[in-house]
């Protein structure tokens, strides 16, 4: 798809229906014939459109022909029935003397703003536009990590009372979107690097203070997203030595359980072979006295070792090494 705009100074961002110069045309997933055309109409290089189509592209800037290109990431959420996903996808931003072009797989939420007349921008400084887009992509990291980390407070509440693997499963998506989305920033830094070096920067004092803003709100998305990626990391290895201990209780529990069961059975074992056992007849007739009297016994002797189980302790009770200790060091006072 792909759609010209044009503005001025003083004058609001209006859609054209062809190309004109000093326009803004912008391309979203455009087909290989409209890569053509429009190609023809800017003098823009093919291979310039094309970069940012690929959605494994890197931030980085090229400078070639007389064009000037500026590729960076930008934070991206996907909707699904599991919930919102977060991801980065490459945008080109590629201008010459003809017009200012750019070029994306996706629509932006920051070019958006731009067409809806949120954000002022002019179509015949490219400078201004790139610096003004730029700023828009930071703050939009910000409003993306404030939302991974609302969902991660969020899921680790319903956590906090029952452990489910689909809980799990999003804390750890959003732990890897946190990683993308530091690989991005870090990348996008360069390109901003780049980007200061451009003459009109320094000399005018409207875009200096558009980059000084671009800087800061960078740098506040690198500093929140190293924090909540530090805080998710904390929490995931919490939870996964609580659920190992869950599962060290169980199989101690099912340990008591074996053994004890384990008492029965062989005394069972031994009463149940085909010869002559002890007390297999009573005044000479066959009686089933002793079978309840060996009932009787295996039962003492399996709640006998289960009494002695728990009391000393055999598994390493935490509480009751704890309770122990205390006692002791009442004793020594």
């Amino acid at each position: 798809m792909v759609k010209y705009f044009c503005a001025g100074e003083g004058a609001a961002l209006a859609q054209n229906d062809g190309f004109t110069p000093l326009c803004w045309v912008d391309l979203v997933s455009p087909t290989d014939g409209e890569v053509e055309r429009v190609a023809a109409e800017t003098h823009i290089p093919e291979d310039m459109i094309k970069a940012a189509l690929d959605d494994e592209e890197t931030a980085r800037t090229e400078f070639d022909e007389g064009c000037s290109m500026f590729v960076v990431n930008c934070p991206i959420i996907e909707e699904s029935d599991a919930g919102d996903s977060y991801s980065t996808l490459p945008l080109a931003v590629i201008y010459n003397k003809y017009c200012i072009m750019t070029v994306c797989l996706k629509g932006n939420p920051v070019l958006k703003d731009f067409i809806t007349g949120r954000t002022k921008v002019r179509s015949d400084n490219p400078v201004h536009f790139i610096l003004n887009f730029m700023l828009g992509n930071a703050k939009r990291f910000l409003y993306c990590l404030k939302q991974i980390d609302r969902r991660s407070q969020r899921v680790q509440s319903e956590l906090g009372s029952n452990f489910k693997n689909d809980d799990i499963l999003q804390l750890l998506e959003l732990e890897n979107s946190l990683v993308y989305f530091t690989t991005s920033l870090n990348t996008n830094v360069k390109v901003h690097d780049k980007l200061a070096k451009v003459a009109t920067v320094a000399t005018s004092e409207e875009n200096q203070d558009i980059y000084d803003d671009l800087v800061i709100e960078c740098n506040q998305a690198i500093e929140m997203c190293k924090i909540y990626k530090d805080t998710l990391t904390v929490s995931m290895d919490a939870y996964g030595s609580v659920i190992s201990n869950n599962a060290n209780d169980s199989m101690k529990k099912l340990t008591i359980i074996t053994i004890l069961l384990a008492i029965p059975t062989m005394i069972a074992g031994f009463w149940g072979m085909n010869m002559p056992v002890p007390f297999q007849a009573f005044h000479g007739e066959t009686s089933t006295v002793w079978w309840w009297i060996v009932v009787a016994i295996t039962i003492a002797v399996t709640a006998c070792v289960a009494i002695i189980m728990l009391k000393g302790n055999i598994f390493g009770n935490p509480k009751a090494n704890k309770s122990k200790k205390q006692k002791r060091n009442r004793k020594k006072k």
